[in-house]
């Protein structure tokens, strides 16, 4: 089983806390080219310092923004593996999957089936108010964008589904020895790392439903796939197709993508419609495909030291 594979006699939770530290110090690590580049930028170009993030984030080109932000997840990613491996003495397949080796179909069908659901959204909205949106493509731009965030999107996910629904689910595993408390801790904390995001300020707390239940989504199919692999793939299509796609001057990232929103944002149908409807259909999807049974215990259930093998 998943979490059974990171519980072991040395694994004890104060770790996890000491790994989660060096993690987020290799992701600061990671920012710092962004931080230089930002202060050379201000210095050579005799433009004022940014005061916060919407500005920071403004002070570059787009892809170059993007590149240099995603550089800190990489190097956050070099600091899982050596904290799984060196901290916990696990292999990193052990925090990915309970298969004897990584499913990358279930990857590549996670992906592509969101990757459906999400064009198929985005047709029915536009169709519903297409002055909300203008043509934005320029073909160069567009094609830089393709290859950095191709690249670089993915790794971004990676990272963050590693920490959440693979180290941080094992190590809350670890204290809790069942699979309820992992699942609400790891959706919690997930949603909770987006507060701060420019959707939130826009849209209200509200928008924390989505964040919230979405990481409650990803450690479900997580719990009941018996690892990370449909998660991989979600978060990968999710953020890449999100980029590529639309864009607006309030998301967290401005892109070169195919469409501009204008339209101002507020917390509707679209917050909750993903959480309560959606959601369910996709579990339904890959609950038939992957043969998902006994839900309760795979959720909610105790971990039976039994299984456990050190």
């Amino acid at each position: 089983m998943f979490l059974e594979q990171g519980i072991k006699s040395q694994n004890k939770f104060w770790l996890y806390l000491i790994g989660s530290i060096l993690i987020i110090i290799a992701s600061f690590i990671g920012q710092i080219p962004f931080s230089v580049a930002v202060l050379f930028k201000t210095f050579t170009g005799k433009e004022v310092m940014p005061t916060d993030n919407a500005a920071i984030m403004k002070i570059f080109e787009p892809n170059l923004t993007l590149f240099l932000v995603m550089i800190s997840f990489a190097f956050a990613f070099a600091g899982i593996y050596f904290v799984v491996k060196y901290l916990h003495h696990q292999t990193l397949l052990s925090v990915t999957t309970a298969r004897r080796k990584v499913d990358w179909k279930r990857i590549g069908f996670s992906f592509w089936i969101w990757t459906f659901f999400t064009l198929l959204s985005f047709v029915i909205v536009y169709l519903t108010s297409p002055e909300n949106y203008v043509w934005n493509f320029k073909l160069i731009p567009f094609l830089i964008l393709v290859v950095v965030g191709s690249i670089l999107i993915p790794i971004q996910t990676s990272t963050e589904e590693y920490v959440f629904r693979g180290y941080l689910m094992q190590g809350f595993a670890n204290l809790a020895m069942n699979r309820w408390f992992p699942l609400m801790m790891t959706s919690l904390i997930f949603g909770m790392m987006h507060i701060f995001n420019p959707e939130v300020a826009k849209m209200g707390y509200i928008i924390m439903i989505y964040y919230i239940g979405t990481g409650l989504f990803l450690g479900v199919i997580t719990l009941m796939d018996d690892g990370i692999e449909l998660a991989l793939g979600f978060h990968a299509a999710n953020n890449l197709i999100g980029a590529l796609l639309v864009t607006s001057d309030w998301s967290v990232f401005q892109t070169h993508s195919l469409f501009k929103d204008l339209s101002e944002p507020s917390a509707g149908l679209d917050v909750i419609l993903p959480v309560v409807v959606i959601y369910p259909v996709l579990l339904f999807i890959f609950s038939k495909k992957y043969n998902w049974t006994n839900w309760k215990e795979k959720l909610t259930g105790k971990i039976n030291v039994v299984e456990i093998s050190n």
